[in-house]
């Protein structure tokens, strides 16, 4: 049976708490957690809100670089116009899964 995931806090002014390991952590830190296939989820402080794909979008903003981006302004801004597309229901669970063979393939 897998491990609940890991509790990570965000608070108001932005900081984030580990509670597995009682200490504030950056953004940098809960990259290292994924990295290190470690799973977590970022809830609100306050309301309980879950936060997470936020802080992991964050993540991948904080790293791109504008020479090699892997989220091109093209690719971004074709995700924001599905958003308004009905077949958005189908997009997510699609990359997903191209996402995961063109990994299988790397490997």
């Amino acid at each position: 049976m897998p491990a609940a995931p890991r509790i990570i806090k965000k608070y108001p002014n932005r900081r984030l708490y580990d509670t597995g390991i009682s200490s504030y952590v950056t953004l940098e830190d809960l990259r290292q957690l994924v990295l290190d296939g470690v799973e977590f989820q970022v809830v609100e402080a306050r309301g309980g809100a879950d936060l997470t794909r936020t802080v992991l979008l964050q993540i991948i903003a904080s790293h791109e670089t504008p020479q090699q981006p892997v989220l091109s302004s093209q690719l971004l801004r074709q995700i924001i116009r599905l958003h308004e597309d009905t077949l958005q229901g189908l997009a997510g669970p699609h990359l997903e899964r191209s996402l995961a063979a063109f990994l299988e393939q790397h490997q």
